[in-house]
């Protein structure tokens, strides 16, 4: 996976619907992928495409309890959420001019701005460098829509920038060996919530796990890792590191230093895959996939939870079942669940 192209992944994903059920689901889904405020949710397709089905899915996700219509005469809607402030507007039976005159008069929106006819704005697609995630709604038949989601509200590393930083940082073989398994069961994952609908930044998320234990060595112990030598020169540099995020575990660190360069989104799914800082309940989706993944993977092998688990007692508890052990299963269970009420796909 490293290595492999030196231009950052387009943060895609594609979701069909079978019914205004669905996607209403998958509009609600969206509302576990935000990040950032403010932010504008841009929808584009043909009338009766479900752009309006489709954000009351995802109005109601964000604790909207009226219902969202759509806005066509009234051209504007405004609502209040645990989020800050929701616009909901309707470009459809404006001219081009009237559509950038009303997208200037809520410019100065602080929450979420959702713009239905997003395309008829002028160059609207140079907007595409501020803070905006794109639907683009297409009707395939008369109940079935096909969505695709592009996120243009983070920026994300490219394979070289991440094969540089682990030369930085010179992070052990068999760490860039997890991370790049991990990535691989991330994909699997994103693709198995994708096919029922939910909205899933496979980029980032793929992204996240590459570098998700970029700085791992912060928390080697003396003994740890029996199965790598390292020469006093790497550990004087990880030492040298260690000073720059005094205190700080590996994945609050990691997260640190990715938002020092500027990819905050990645930091925000990197800083809670740890057990010492777990995803809360309303975790953003790729932070829960990334939590769970990794305690799918032991060194570089798919395994169970049973499997992890039992490793983990080993390795921290000398063989025993401690109380820590205990809730870290549950902890872990919870989340699979949560994710994966069928069972995981792998």
């Amino acid at each position: 996976m490293s290595g492999s192209t030196s231009s950052p992944p387009a943060d895609t994903c594609f979701v069909v619907t079978k019914s205004a059920l669905e996607t209403q689901k998958t509009g609600a889904s969206l509302a576990a992928s935000l990040y950032r405020s403010p932010l504008t949710i841009a929808l584009t397709g043909e009338l009766g495409s479900g752009k309006t089905t489709f954000l009351q899915g995802f109005a109601r996700a964000l604790g909207i309890r009226e219902p969202l219509t759509s806005p066509t005469y009234a051209l504007e809607q405004r609502y209040e959420t645990p989020r800050g402030p929701l616009v909901h507007l309707d470009l459809y039976r404006l001219t081009q001019p009237q559509a950038n005159g009303l997208l200037l008069h809520t410019a100065d929106y602080s929450g979420i701005r959702c713009i239905e006819w997003f395309d008829k704005l002028r160059d609207w697609s140079e907007r595409k460098h501020v803070p905006l995630i794109h639907i683009a709604m297409h009707e395939t038949s008369a109940s079935e829509r096909s969505l695709q989601c592009r996120f243009h509200d983070a920026v994300l590393p490219s394979d070289r920038e991440i094969a540089q930083w682990r030369r930085d940082v010179q992070l052990p073989a068999h760490i860039c060996a997890h991370c790049d398994v991990v990535a691989h069961v991330c994909d699997g994952f994103a693709h198995a919530l994708l096919e029922r609908g939910q909205i899933v930044r496979t980029g980032a998320l793929h992204r996240a796990a590459q570098v998700h234990d970029l700085f791992r060595f912060l928390d080697f112990r003396p003994g740890g890792h029996p199965d790598t030598t390292h020469s006093p020169g790497t550990i004087a540099h990880w030492t040298s590191i260690r000073s720059r995020y005094p205190g700080l575990h590996h994945e609050v660190a990691c997260a640190e230093y990715l938002r020092e360069r500027g990819f905050t989104v990645l930091a925000d799914i990197v800083a809670v895959h740890g057990l010492a800082h777990p995803p809360a309940a309303d975790a953003a989706v790729e932070q829960k996939l990334l939590f769970y993944a990794d305690k799918r993977v032991l060194l570089d092998r798919v395994v169970t939870l049973d499997e992890r688990f039992a490793d983990f007692a080993k390795r921290y508890g000398k063989g025993s079942v401690s109380d820590e052990a205990k809730r870290w299963y549950e902890m872990t269970k919870r989340v699979e669940e949560e994710l994966f009420p069928g069972g995981p796909p792998v």
